[in-house]
């Protein structure tokens, strides 16, 4: 178990090293956030019940020193919160707009909203969707990430149906933070649960496929991807009590879900080093 464990890790952390080390990120750097992580997991999962965890618990449980895990204890933990809350805000806003009647046309389509005024408008969508954060904010927003576009009468044209930011790394970054997590969360709930309470959980994939039709299985995967997506936006949104106050329900569940798309090189002396033994 230990060994196939350890691979599965190995996998993992190469692509995320890869990253690191793009980035400027030391091992040193790296190894505290791992004793960071390892030392809060265990303080908040690795309990007895009915009695308080201890350094010294947590020491024996991670196999830290107690000077260690206190030392790790003690380094703060570095936020994102405003990258986040700028990428929240302005999915919230598109997501509307794509599925909410009020800021659609007569074909289902996201209308072109003008700034101001009564009816639709982008004011009026950003009011509802974004909270008190000004509209003008959140259009500049979408503009720099190429998500709308001014046109001559004055009016907002939405021409990306999901906020992918372009060019800031801060916020790329941020994404993979969440999105990988979420994955990671999702495999582990299946390992520690029945068949019957699994999560979905899918791939597909073939490994002899030519450089050629990989811009044809790119564009179908976004069109296809992109419509099963925003099926179950409208759906979920339905249920969701900040968005439908009349959901009722008791309780506060996240649920949701993520498609992702993977190519990789397998030619001969490509770049592809993977699977290499360690």
């Amino acid at each position: 178990m230990k060994t196939v464990l350890s691979a599965a890790v190995i996998r993992l952390l190469r692509p995320l090293v890869r990253i690191l080390l793009r980035n400027g990120v030391p091992y040193g750097s790296f190894a505290d956030l791992s004793k960071r992580v390892y030392v809060d997991v265990a303080m908040d999962e690795f309990g007895i019940k009915g009695r308080k965890q201890t350094i010294s618990r947590v020491s024996i449980i991670t196999g830290l020193s107690r000077k260690e895990a206190k030392r790790v204890k003690g380094l703060s933990y570095p936020k994102d919160t405003e990258v986040a809350e700028r990428y929240n805000r302005a999915a919230r806003v598109i997501s509307a707009w794509v599925r909410d009647k009020r800021f659609t046309d007569s074909k289902g389509q996201p209308a072109d909203l003008p700034i101001e005024g009564d009816g639709a408008s982008f004011s009026e969508l950003v009011k509802l969707y974004s909270g008190d954060v000004p509209a003008r904010a959140i259009l500049d927003e979408l503009v720099r990430v190429g998500a709308v576009e001014r046109l001559d009468d004055g009016r907002i044209k939405l021409v990306s149906r999901a906020y992918l930011p372009k060019t800031e790394e801060d916020e790329k970054l941020s994404i993979l933070g969440t999105d990988v997590r979420d994955i990671i969360r999702t495999i582990d709930h299946n390992l520690r649960c029945n068949s019957t309470d699994s999560f979905f959980q899918r791939k597909v994939s073939y490994d002899n496929l030519p450089a050629e039709v990989l811009p044809k299985i790119r564009s179908l995967t976004a069109t296809e991807a992109q419509a099963l997506l925003e099926k179950m936006d409208r759906w979920l949104s339905q249920h969701d009590r900040d968005v439908n106050p009349s959901a009722g329900g008791t309780g506060k569940k996240m649920a949701g879900i993520g498609i992702y798309y993977f190519e990789e090189d397998l030619t001969e002396g490509g770049n592809n080093h993977e699977d290499h033994e360690v």
